[in-house]
């Protein structure tokens, strides 16, 4: 068992930030989704632009930035209500401004010098650390994410020398096999803003194209899944391949991990209040024995908790540590093992850490990087630790052990239970 078992998830050091281009009309996905903006098409019962803003947040992205034009007010609207607790900003084009130009507008509302830029309508699954330790290595001005592919006609192709730096764009024809633009880029905000750019330009002609050779474009090649879904055709095949497969509890293995959320879940709760100390901490019925079978089953099992009564004073911390201590011990005694505890003291909802904010599973990844986040479950009494799942890729469960209201079909709910001990006799 680890000895650094317990983890505050807080940000250390400077946020990363992405600007997401969410201005688009759609015009070609009006026979399939008319009167939406082109990231907000449904695509298996959510809006793409959904999955686009967990990924980036998946990959540490604590800051969004939206650039908005067509029908913005629907994007806002659905971000209030979807992501309540997001930490973004955003920008409204009073008219169309070209890629650069909203590029160049939303920057302005940058905080950090590099920042991510991303599409709406597009998902790579790029590596953002990856591209970070690349971008600074090279000391570029922009660092692009780059596709292998084969067969094709409707992207141009990009060309690397051995350094990884751009050397030219070929415009789109009928390629065999090449490098193509990801729309993923890593922008040096000062060099940018620097240029003194028109209110309206194009990001890949009058920037990429034009100041290839001139200046440094790093270019980082990875093969992983990528989808534009600006055509019907993409657009279809999206809904299919984001639809979660439904989940047959008798098939989890070891290669899945468990996330559990602490009170009302494992220990009993204090309604309307907090637990304070570790001889108020009492375990539910049938636990902590009921871990040794956890164990046999999950390959790793990770405890994710909120304990914003530390942050506002309420709860001492040597008190939190003493639960944790008494928690895990009692645990282990009965053969039941956790990887580890992460909690968050933070009182601010905006907070990357804080469920239902994904910071706790990212910071898990980091720690164990074999976690395959879409073969994880999360175990929570709370709407918002199922939204914590959602949003990082899990499958969720509920337990009913403090709120008995809570009916099915809900989206953000996978499976329903009545406590953990029902959720683990559902296991083979």
């Amino acid at each position: 068992m680890s000895s650094d078992i317990n983890r505050n998830v807080i940000s250390s050091g400077p946020i990363q930030e992405a600007i997401i281009l969410a201005g688009g009309l759609g015009t070609r996905l009006r026979s399939a989704v008319p009167d939406l903006p082109k990231c907000m098409a449904p695509v298996a019962g959510r809006p793409f632009l959904f999955y686009v803003v967990n990924y980036l947040r998946m990959q540490g992205i604590e800051k969004i930035i939206f650039s908005l034009g067509y029908m913005h007010e629907v994007i806002l609207d659905w971000l209030q209500q979807e992501f309540p607790t997001l930490h973004y900003d955003y920008v409204v084009e009073d008219e169309p401004l070209g890629t650069g130009g909203a590029i160049q507008l939303a920057l302005r509302k940058a905080e950090t010098d590099h920042v991510f830029v991303a599409n709406g309508d597009t998902l790579f699954k790029f590596d953002a650390l990856a591209m970070l330790d690349q971008h600074f290595e090279k000391k570029a001005e922009c660092t692009l994410a780059l596709k292998p592919m084969q067969q094709f006609e409707r992207y141009g192709v990009v060309e690397l020398n051995e350094q990884d730096t751009i050397l030219s764009f070929k415009e789109k024809q009928y390629y065999e096999s090449g490098l193509i633009n990801a729309g993923l880029y890593l922008i040096n905000k000062q060099s940018f803003l620097a240029r003194d750019f028109p209110v309206k330009f194009s990001f890949e002609k009058d920037y990429l194209e034009k100041f290839v050779g001139e200046l440094v474009f790093s270019g980082l090649s990875r093969d992983a899944y990528f989808i534009d879904i600006g055509i019907p055709e993409d657009y279809n095949r999206a809904q299919s391949e984001f639809n979660k497969p439904q989940l047959n509890l008798s098939a989890i293995d070891k290669s899945w991990t468990l996330f559990l959320d602490r009170d009302g879940v494992i220990n009993h709760d204090n309604p309307g209040g907090y637990i304070t100390t570790a001889d108020e901490f009492r375990f539910m019925d049938g636990l902590p024995q009921l871990f040794k079978k956890l164990a046999d089953v999950f390959g790793r099992i990770i405890i994710v908790t909120n304990q914003r009564g530390v942050g506002r004073g309420i709860i001492k911390y040597d008190d939190l540590m003493a639960m944790n201590a008494k928690m895990l011990l009692g645990i282990q005694e009965a053969g039941g093992i956790v990887e580890k505890i992460y909690f968050c003291t933070d009182i601010d909802n905006r907070s990357f850490g804080r469920k239902p904010n994904p910071g706790m599973a990212v910071q898990a990844i980091k720690d164990f990087p074999d976690i395959n986040i879409n073969k994880s479950i999360i175990v929570g009494n709370s709407l918002s630790d199922m939204k914590f799942g959602c949003y990082a890729g899990m499958y969720t469960a509920f337990v009913t052990t403090t709120n008995k209201s809570i009916m099915l079909p809900h989206n953000d709910i996978d499976m329903i239970f009545e406590d953990l001990s029902s959720f683990a006799s559902s296991l083979k």
